[in-house]
């Protein structure tokens, strides 16, 4: 039995905002961007990395790290590897091809590329929602008193 696995747009922005928020105070404080990813998180760019491309957990670290998102415990990534994988969005094989110990390939499922597209849509859905209130937010302005002088007055109590 194949379960579908969706992600509400309620369920989603508060992992993205999080994520947001995380990303700016690592600015604002200028550390490394090697900050802990949300789980969630880390189960996203994990499915993202896998469409079209299979990988062994080392190369998918490796990756990880090239993206900025090196921050983290080996552990995390593959108990993350094994959920994602016990909740059927990803699948793995062991790969016995060369001399050295055999190694687990993971491989996206139909139902991990569902869930990453679904989420891919939420995100944009997301996107689109900030970048009509960052317009909105550019284009106000603070209200201003325009007296018959021409000059803003102070309101009294």
């Amino acid at each position: 039995t194949t379960e579908i696995y969706t992600l509400s747009l309620h369920d989603a922005l508060p992992i993205y905002s999080l994520t947001y928020y995380r990303m700016i105070r690592m600015t604002q404080d200028k550390e490394t961007p090697t900050t802990k990813m949300p789980s969630e998180m880390l189960t996203a760019h994990l499915l993202a990395l896998l469409k079209n491309w299979s990988g062994y957990g080392y190369e998918l670290a490796k990756k990880l790290e090239e993206a900025g998102y090196g921050g983290f415990n080996s552990g995390t990534l593959y108990r993350t590897l094994r959920q994602m994988e016990k909740t059927g969005l990803i699948s793995s094989l062991w790969d016995t091809s060369s001399d050295g110990p055999a190694r687990r390939i993971y491989s996206l499922t139909k139902t991990g590329s569902l869930f990453l597209n679904n989420w891919i849509t939420l995100l944009d859905m997301h996107k689109a929602t900030l970048n009509n209130f960052i317009k909105i937010a550019e284009m106000a302005t603070e209200p201003t008193d325009n007296s018959s002088n021409g000059k803003g007055t102070d309101i009294e109590s």
